[in-house]
């Protein structure tokens, strides 16, 4: 269980006022610096909120877990990550790291460039982090040449990296100097950053979770893409539990909604805060799934040690946490400084996406070595067969939409479904469709099934044209004197390696090129008949003769194909022929007609009820028929079936 913090005001959910649509650019601003280098007091002068919030923070005067502060200035609403500078702490700074726009970097004019400076530094490069400001904090305590000779370290250390150019400004927390400057820097780059894909799937990475009376369960986290409102349905992963939101706060005030960029405290129903905790993902239900295995590109920083195969690491992705064993596809080891394809397999199942980024530090001691970029979240097992994997990650790391669908698909022997593209890439539903219909008319991936939506690869999609006409080819070769294969039957003799959606696709394609043919549920070849040798043809004429001749009082079926010029299993099949034709006509399991004799008994029974009325007894039956209660009982059962009679007590109504 995570604690309750104390400065309550991020996520009190009681007599607040609620803000409305409109709201101000939302940028969240992750501190980063060594320890005692002034980053609490810094924000604390920034905001006018202290951002630590445990009592062991307050004593000993070091952030231990993150704290948070805002700030609205001119239009921009700055949401400060401040994170624990100590080495023993860096788990908790990269919790706080998630979804961070830019970086203060926060570093003291009395002390320089420090080793938590160099591993907060490296931890933002590693995760994607493209702009922000560097603090020179406590320059009140130096003198001009100091300050001046340490600003010329920092431009020479962030010389090549993505903060070469960011604006220096030198501050003084206790003094107040500089924080004007400060804050105008903070929004000229503010202003630069892009923001956060508000109409993308809800994601909100867990980095607090705690009760508060009458409330209940109270979550907290960086809201990195979609929004979330109260009434929400949402899943908490990778536990895969559907949770309702009973109401949502960002900056400290209650909202309609909160959207992506902003922080954001989620008062939960459903679940006691107890089951919650760090590293947990809440997100838009049904779409997601947690994960042991991904397939990434690793790069390990120069300070690094060589990396073998094999080898086991922390990881740390989002807010979570776990240890992970670095299997590498092309290569036994890593250099320091290099990158490679590498899958990760997880201790613990987590939630990632294509294109989250994550950090790995040694197993132990434990130091930050490096870090990357997901590519596939849904990894399969390597194996010795599966040649194309580099390749297949290649395209991953550097193509776009169309490229990465198309090499998805082409990896699937099953078909690509819509879920699964989801899970992997977190794409919305209108762009994989239209990515899908781009593909499908340039003929580089067919559709399987358009509801729900299964993609091919047109290898797979003509193996499964195959396999279903060499399968009617076989039926007809086993079976010559059966009309056809039925489309379950079919279906099933697939295997469970071809998905329903695609069978069909597949057959409707070969109907409609006219290459089988349909009948009802009946699937044959085109042109395909039914050929009998005249052995066979003798038989089937003495089976219709022998029911004709015998109009009702019929002999049992196992009598007429005793006594046939063909073997037992051949008769069986002629017989069928004749019911499927409607020759003959099934009343019972043993008792068959020949559909004229039933014709003749229809007229019959038209002409009783025109002479003698439209009730008609049993005894009476057997009088008109000439049958006894054998037959008689069965065929006005079948008449009451075929709507000709209807029982009304001991006698029919004939209709």
């Amino acid at each position: 269980m995570l604690p309750l913090p104390s400065n309550i005001h991020e996520w009190s959910f009681a007599n607040v006022p609620i803000l409305m649509t409109g709201r101000p650019k939302s940028v969240i601003v992750g501190t980063a610096g060594h320890i005692d280098h002034g980053k609490s007091s810094l924000v604390e002068a920034l905001t006018g909120m202290h951002p630590d919030r445990l009592e062991e923070e307050k004593r000993r005067g070091i952030t231990i877990d993150l704290g948070f502060a805002f700030l609205e200035e001119s239009g921009v609403r700055f949401g400060f990550v401040d994170v624990p500078g100590h080495e023993r702490f860096v788990s908790n700074m990269l919790a706080g790291a998630a979804g961070v726009d830019l970086v203060l970097l926060v570093i003291a004019a009395d002390e320089s460039i420090k080793p938590q400076t160099r591993e907060h530094f490296d931890i933002c490069r590693l995760l994607g982090v493209t702009r922000g400001v560097v603090a020179l904090t406590k320059s009140d305590l130096v003198d001009a040449d100091t300050a001046g000779l340490v600003r010329l370290e920092v431009e020479e250390y962030l010389h090549g990296s993505f903060l070469e150019g960011a604006p220096i400004v030198p501050v003084s927390a206790r003094t107040q100097t500089g924080l004007p400057e400060l804050k105008h820097a903070l929004l000229a780059v503010a202003q630069q950053a892009e923001g956060k894909d508000v109409a993308r799937y809800f994601r909100l990475p867990l980095d607090r979770a705690f009760a508060i009376k009458g409330f209940g369960a109270v979550v907290t986290g960086t809201l990195i893409s979609g929004s979330v409102a109260p009434g929400d349905e949402v899943e908490l992963l990778p536990a895969g539990q559907r949770l309702r939101v009973r109401g949502v706060q960002s900056g400290g005030q209650t909202v309609e909604r909160a959207i992506a960029g902003q922080r954001t405290a989620v008062n939960l129903a459903g679940i006691e805060h107890h089951a919650l905790q760090r590293g947990m993902v809440l997100a838009t239900s049904g779409k997601f799934r947690g994960t042991r295995r991904i397939d990434t590109c690793l790069e390990l920083l120069r300070s690094a040690p060589k990396m073998k195969h094999r080898s086991r690491v922390h990881f740390h992705s989002g807010t979570c946490e776990t240890v992970a064993e670095l299997i590498f596809y092309a290569q036994k080891e890593l250099a320091p400084g290099q990158s490679a394809f590498a899958q990760l397999r997880l201790q613990d199942d987590v939630l990632v996406l294509r294109g989250d980024r994550f950090i790995v530090r040694q197993f132990s001691p434990v130091t930050t070595i490096g870090g990357g970029v997901v590519l596939d979240p849904l990894a399969r097992r390597p194996t010795l067969r599966d040649t194309g994997r580099v390749a297949f990650l290649q395209i991953l790391e550097h193509s776009d939409r169309l490229e990465v669908l198309a090499a998805m698909t082409e990896r699937t022997v099953l078909g690509l479904s819509f879920e699964e593209i989801v899970a992997r890439t977190g794409w919305l539903e209108n762009e994989i469709r239209a990515a899908a219909k781009n593909l499908a008319e340039s003929g580089r991936i067919k559709i399987g099934s358009a509801e729900p939506l299964v993609l091919l690869s047109g290898k797979s999609f003509d193996e499964v044209r195959q396999k279903i006409a060499a399968r009617v080819e076989r039926f007809h070769k086993e079976n010559p004197l059966l009309p056809g294969i039925s489309r379950e039957d079919l279906r099933s003799n697939l295997g469970r390696r071809v998905r329903p959606e695609t069978f069909r696709a597949a057959l409707d394609e070969l109907l409609e090129e006219k290459k089988l043919e349909a009948q009802g549920e009946i699937v044959k070849r085109a042109g395909a008949a039914i050929h009998l040798d005249p052995e066979e043809a003798r038989a089937k004429e003495q089976i219709e003769k022998a029911f004709a001749t015998a109009s009702l009082a019929v002999p049992s079926v196992q009598e007429v194909l005793s006594q046939l010029p063909v073997e037992a299993r051949r008769a069986q099949k002629i017989l069928q022929i004749l019911l499927r034709d409607k020759i003959l006509v099934r009343v019972t399991p043993e008792l068959i007609f020949h559909h004229d004799a039933l014709a003749q008994l229809r007229d019959r029974l038209s002409v009783f009820k025109k002479t003698k009325g439209e009730r008609i007894s049993v005894p009476g039956f057997k009088e008109l028929t000439g049958i006894t209660r054998k037959y008689a009982i069965p065929l006005l059962e079948y008449l009451d079936r075929e709507r000709v009679t209807r029982r009304a007590g001991d006698e029919r109504v004939i209709l």
